[in-house]
């Protein structure tokens, strides 16, 4: 069990649980507000990440960014992180033993952060929160309530800049997490009063 995320970030950075230790340049922890109510996830750092050691920085994730800006947010207010910490050579889906090696620094995260709105960012990422068998086209925008969390499967950034027509449709899913947010924060300042 940790106390904070500098363990986690620690234990992240000696990781030699899986082979993807011995191709990384940078583990790649996450980032973003620790008190977040928004989490997003997605499933693994690509080459710029690996460079920087920072999750979301490429094309991918300049339009994160902006789709981030389409809802009043910023990466300030959510946090950013994926299922692997390290990048999977040539950027191959993570394979099982990877994900399973990873999946607890992510849990760590959640459970240390409590963010009540996780969004999985893609197909992989979504199967190892949510299900296996997801099929992201037919199931996105949907929201699952899982321990607590409200769980909501999307669009990869990476799978918008190659699928335009996809767009409209992640924007209704930004603006249904917008909406969540909202109504989350009024029942907190509700509570308070």
């Amino acid at each position: 069990m940790y106390n904070n995320l500098l363990e986690v970030r620690k234990d992240v950075q000696n990781c030699k649980a899986c082979s993807l230790c011995q191709t990384r340049k940078n583990t790649v922890f996450g980032e973003g507000n620790a008190h977040a109510k928004i989490m997003f996830v997605g499933e693994g750092p690509g080459r710029d990440e690996d460079e920087l050691g920072r999750p979301f920085v490429g094309k991918a994730g300049r339009l994160l960014d902006k789709m981030l800006l389409s809802i009043r947010l910023t990466r300030n207010d959510v946090y950013i992180a994926n299922i692997l910490k390290c990048r999977p050579p040539g950027n191959r889906d993570p394979q099982p033993q990877e994900a399973q090696a990873c999946i607890g620094y992510l849990r760590a995260q959640a459970a240390l952060i409590r963010p009540p709105i996780i969004v999985c960012l893609g197909r992989i990422a979504s199967q190892h929160i949510l299900k296996q068998d997801i099929r992201i086209t037919k199931e996105r925008g949907i929201w699952h309530e899982v321990k607590g969390f409200f769980i909501m499967p999307t669009y990869h950034p990476a799978a918008l800049l190659r699928n335009e027509r996809w767009k409209k449709e992640s924007y209704e899913d930004l603006l249904a997490i917008r909406a969540k947010y909202d109504e989350l924060m009024e029942a907190d300042t509700h509570s308070l009063q």
